[in-house]
């Protein structure tokens, strides 16, 4: 899939892959509060710079949402309350949508390289939970239009 926010970088292509064993192991011993507040605060930053399509935004309202890094050990539970993305420090134990992949497939996700339907189809992306809400999030997700990064604030000079 072309085009997202690596779009300057055309050749880049984030192969398959899978980290160590290890590199879980010590993962999951760490506390992973800090994943949770670093993608909500990233969740929010894409949001200010309205990429997301407000008239679905009220359709999380009060939801809660894993995103596990499998072969990384790391977590991250945040929920969308208010008009923000919110960091949950206690974890339910079954969110309603939990999404699970290895670094790589989420990282293709961001990139754009593949879409959600391919790698859950080819079983690299586990979504669990609320189906509707799911599809929500999908669609989403899918009418994001990422700016190239040459147009982003931060990169202009």
């Amino acid at each position: 899939m072309a085009g997202g926010i690596l779009e300057s970088f055309p050749t880049l292509t984030i192969p398959r892959f899978r980290l160590p064993a290890f590199v879980s192991a010590v993962g999951n011993r760490l506390p992973q509060w800090p994943h949770a507040v670093v993608l909500s605060t990233g969740l929010n930053a894409v949001l200010k710079m309205k990429l997301l399509p407000e008239d679905s935004l009220e359709l999380l309202e009060g939801r809660s949402f894993l995103v596990d890094v499998l072969d990384t050990g790391g977590r991250a539970c945040f929920t969308f309350r208010r008009g923000l993305f919110r960091p949950v420090f206690t974890p339910p134990q079954t969110p309603d949508l939990a999404f699970r992949a290895n670094l790589s497939a989420f990282l293709q996700l961001v990139a754009r390289q593949e879409d959600p339907d391919t790698l859950f189809f080819n079983r690299e992306l586990s979504i669990e939970g609320d189906t509707e809400l799911g599809l929500i999030v999908k669609n989403m997700l899918d009418a994001v239009e990422w700016p190239k990064l040459s147009r982003l604030p931060v990169f202009r000079h």
